[in-house]
Parts: structure tokens; sequence; C-alpha cells
């Protein structure tokens, strides 16, 4: 995996007191086609300490699909959020900075423009990145949930523009090796833009779920990835607003909370008994449950059709959840690049997940 690549702005957000040293914080922006997303940290160990974040739904890429371009509102509001994260950020003295941009800018015939606006309204320089990158920031966020005693594993990243997945190589010991990469063109803004917010008919909701299966046969097949589940080699870790949010339901919390979700583990059969759920109820009944955001009640329904087709496709029968992956990659890419923190690798046994009875 690579480190501290790509442009990092050395951001003088507050200057210093004289006569006191102050620990370094680093700021990780993340913007999304669906969400715009700030993680402050100082380091600590081999790993950080959190001291501040963010988070807004923008909607960057709405209209995208039909349009090529990004809308002026959805400008706008993103334009607006960012804001907030400079100002958290000169509020907590951040050093350096690393911002992303990924599926919406990539895809957007005006990403250049609305770029030179962001660095002249909010100081903030965002950097288009790559799905190879993409991935590879992800990948470094979440090794510390993947388990060295399982040689493969599948990775993937729910996005709202598209959907990333890794297949990776683990050894104890050593940083896990990206050995492929499908980046598919379907997230949950571009999915329910096509097919609508509401309750999605049975036989409708299959016919997605199986377009998206059949999408992801190819990339099986280069791999050997179900021979490989077949020899009980595989564990699949997924990282997404979607995951998390079937977390907290799976554990029926009535506060979203980080720390039960980040980790836990839930069988395929429950992950089915949510989705089936989810996608029968209209958005007003969604929007009721405590860990779904009104704001991305909408989105759930495709959420759970993407979910589905992959753990259709790839039976591994166990999912773990991470609620961690581009932000914290590029926290440890800045902090090893400066030689804060050590390139974080899988531990042989990963912490013990959280359990609860599941609530489907």
């Amino acid at each position: 995996m690579r480190h501290g690549t790509g442009r990092q702005t050395r951001a003088r957000f507050a200057g210093r007191r004289p006569g006191r040293v102050r620990a370094p914080v680093y700021g990780a922006v993340d913007l999304g086609t669906s969400n715009c997303r700030l993680l402050m940290a100082k380091p600590a160990g081999r790993d950080f300490r959190v001291v501040g974040s963010f988070s807004r739904i923008v909607r960057l890429g709405e209209g995208l699909a039909a349009s090529g371009r990004l809308s002026d509102a959805a400008i706008a509001r993103t334009v607006e959020a960012l804001k907030v994260c400079a100002g958290k950020m000169r509020a907590h003295g951040v050093r350096q900075v690393r911002g992303v941009a990924t599926e919406a800018c990539r895809r957007a015939g005006n990403c250049a423009e609305f770029l030179h606006r962001v660095k002249a309204e909010t100081g903030l320089a965002l950097e288009p990145i790559s799905p190879v990158e993409e991935a590879d920031l992800t990948l470094t966020g979440c090794a510390p949930l993947l388990d060295a005693a399982r040689p493969r594993a599948l990775v993937f990243d729910i996005g709202g523009g598209s959907t990333e997945l890794m297949w990776i190589g683990l050894a104890a010991g050593r940083a896990p090796r990206l050995l492929g990469l499908l980046s598919l063109k379907h997230g949950v803004v571009t999915l329910t833009e096509r097919h609508g917010r509401d309750a999605i008919p049975p036989k409708d909701y299959k016919r997605i779920v199986a377009g998206i299966t059949a999408e992801l046969a190819s990339f099986d097949a280069e791999h050997g990835i179900a021979r490989e589940i077949a020899r009980g080699r595989v564990q699949m870790l997924g990282t997404s607003g979607t995951v998390t949010t079937f977390g907290g339901i799976y554990l029926g919390l009535s506060r979203y909370d980080r720390s039960r979700v980040d980790g836990l583990v839930i069988d395929f059969d429950s992950i089915a008994a949510i989705s089936a759920r989810l996608s029968g109820m209209d958005y007003k009944a969604r929007s009721t449950y405590p860990c779904i955001r009104r704001d991305g009640a909408d989105l759930m329904v495709m959420g759970c059709a993407i979910l589905d087709a992959i753990c259709r496709r790839w039976p591994v029968g166990r999912l773990r959840i991470a609620d961690r992956g581009i932000r914290e990659g590029l926290l440890l890419g800045m902090m090893a690049a400066d030689g804060s923190v050590r390139a974080p690798v899988p531990p042989s046994a990963p912490r013990a997940a959280g359990h609860a009875s599941p609530r489907p």
C-alpha cells in the first residue's frame, strides 16, 4: 500500500502560542457522492486519537448521472459543509490536512471549476483520486479489523456513486496486498435516482439484485474467489453508511454507537432479513428507524440491493462491519509519512466483535 501519496497541505489554521509546544493535529476530508466527512486526530503510539469529526449528507452527485455535471444546488450545499470543516480545523489547530474527492468529481465535467470554488471559499485544496487510490486508502483505514489467519479477504465500500470491491491477500506481520479491484458504477445515489426512494415491489427488487450480482461474475472468475470461499480461506469486511446502519439495526440501538458497531460481525441470514424488511418499507417508515438518518432514509433500499448482491455472489456467511475507511487511511498515511506512526498491519486475531441478538 502507499502512504502519504498525493498532495498534502500544510495548513496553518491557527498560530502557535509562544513557548508552548503543541502536539500535531492532522485533518482528513473525504468528499463523496453523498457525504462530506471530516476526521481530526493526533498520533498516539501506533495509532491515533480522534479529537474531532463532522459528517453531513450533501448529495454532491445529485442529478449527475443525467447531466454529467455537478448542479449549482449540490455545489452550494457542499461548499457550505466544507466551510464547516475548515472552521473546525481552525478551531483544533490542524497542522496538516489532506482532502480527497471520489466518484462524483471523477465523473463531473465541471469538477475543476468546482474545486477552484472550494479552494477560493474555504481554503481547502481537494484532490480527485482514482478508484485504485480510493481502495488503497480504504484498505489502510480498515486493516486493523482484518484477520491475518485467513489469507484472503473481500473488502467493499458502498458509496453514493460507485461501489469499490477489493480482493485482498493477507499474511501475519505484513500490510494487506491489493490483489484485485472492481469499481462498480452503482452507488446508493445513482440507483435511487433510477429506481425511486419508496418501497420496491419484490419482483423488481429481485431483478435489481440479480443484475448487480451478474456484474460481479467476471471479477469472481478472474480471481477464483468462489473457490477460495469453498476452502474456508476468505473473510468479508464492509464499510459504508449502508453496512454501519445495518449494524445499528441488528443491535437494536436506540441511537447509533460507533464503539458497538465498528468491528461487529453479522451473519448473512440476519442481513437478508433486515434487507427484506427495509426494501418493503416506504420512505416514511424507514425514516422512523433511530439508526437511519432522515436525510439518508431514501438511499437505504438501494444500499440493501448492493449488499444483497455481494452476499449472494460470495456466500462467505459472515460480514464484519467497519465504521472506518478513507479518512482513517488519509490520517495514517500522513502520520506514517511524518514518522509519527507505523503503517498498520492486520493482527493475527482481531478484537472480539460485539454480539447481540439480531433484530431483523
